[in-house]
């Protein structure tokens, strides 16, 4: 096991690397710069290029990766150009509000995915399985801001029970105080998960049902609820505690989305405001944290597989 974790954090470590370069040379290639982004179409060359020297966008680009990650080695992403405030700082702000979310996102499409797909694999290719899984599908292939904006017409506008606009506080108990502003946006994370984590635990439970333990479980006896709950429900999660650590991204993605619809003061509004207004701090500073949290996942992944299925054990050892 030791092994295998110092061969996980080594690839982790060589994926950020990777993914800092290439982030920061795409958007260092933008038309215009930073420099025009920040000071507009009317600057000046004069300003430009006083705004290029006093941030050392005038230097080689190799220069300027190299202070970029001799900052971030000192805890520094840089500072932003619009907010007048440290990145490290105003991610440090957003990102427990967009844990929470996400957080919760997933729980709730866990908690009904994960029994969905067990009902769904016992009762395969009957009418209702059909049905489901046409829901599922359309849920699936809808992006998440139409389905966020459905959900605005149906429970702000048509049946007005919920607030349009997410909880505005700065403080993680003040966002649930106003619990009602935090339901839209986790039902929204929410609806795509669902189709997502039901698929692949529908495709799970029918492959399980075929096993000999199954077989051999029912020959001496066993229940059928305690087959299915306790044996068959057990093995079919190894996919999905696969796909969480990969669903990192997807989740981060629609949570940037869900975050612009509903004005939740998270990550993604930051990135997305950030990237209207060109500020390269933000934007490198949130992909990189975006891709730490990613690899972490995919990390944690493989370790809880590692625990749940003790075929995965037997391949690392």
């Amino acid at each position: 096991m030791t092994r295998f974790l110092a061969k996980r954090i080594g690839q982790a470590l060589v994926v950020v690397a990777l993914v800092t370069v290439i982030v920061f040379l795409l958007l260092h290639t933008v038309p215009g710069g930073p420099a025009r982004g920040i000071l507009g179409p009317q600057a000046t060359a004069a300003a430009i290029a006083a705004f290029n020297h006093e941030h050392g966008f005038d230097r080689s680009l190799p220069e300027q990766y190299w202070m970029y990650v001799s900052g971030l080695l000192h805890g520094d992403l840089g500072a932003s150009y619009t907010l007048n405030q440290s990145v490290s700082s105003l991610i440090e702000q957003r990102i427990p509000k967009t844990l929470v979310l996400t957080g919760l996102s997933t729980l709730v499409a866990l908690l009904v995915a994960i029994p969905l797909g067990v009902w769904q694999g016992r009762r395969r290719k009957g009418l209702t399985d059909y049905f489901i899984t046409t829901l599922v599908f359309i849920g699936y292939a809808t992006p998440v801001f139409f389905l966020a904006l459905i959900l605005v017409i149906v429970f702000a506008e048509k049946i007005p029970i919920l607030p349009v606009q997410a909880p505005q506080a700065e403080t993680l108990a003040g966002l649930f105080a106003d619990s009602r502003g935090l339901v839209l946006p986790i039902l929204a994370g929410a609806i795509a998960s669902v189709a997502v984590f039901s698929r692949y635990m529908r495709s799970a439970v029918l492959d399980n049902l075929a096993e000999d333990y199954v077989r051999t479980a029912r020959a001496k006896g066993a229940s059928e609820r305690r087959v299915v709950w306790l044996h068959i429900m057990r093995n079919s999660l190894t996919p999905i505690v696969a796909m969480l650590g990969y669903q990192l991204p997807v989740l981060f993605s629609g949570a940037l989305v869900i975050e612009s619809v509903f004005n939740y003061p998270g990550m993604g509004l930051l990135f997305w405001n950030a990237a209207q207004t060109s500020d390269y701090p933000i934007l490198l500073g949130a992909v990189l944290v975006i891709a730490v949290a990613t690899v972490i996942g995919s990390l944690i992944a493989d370790i809880l597989q590692a625990f749940i299925d003790p075929r995965v054990r037997g391949a690392i050892k």
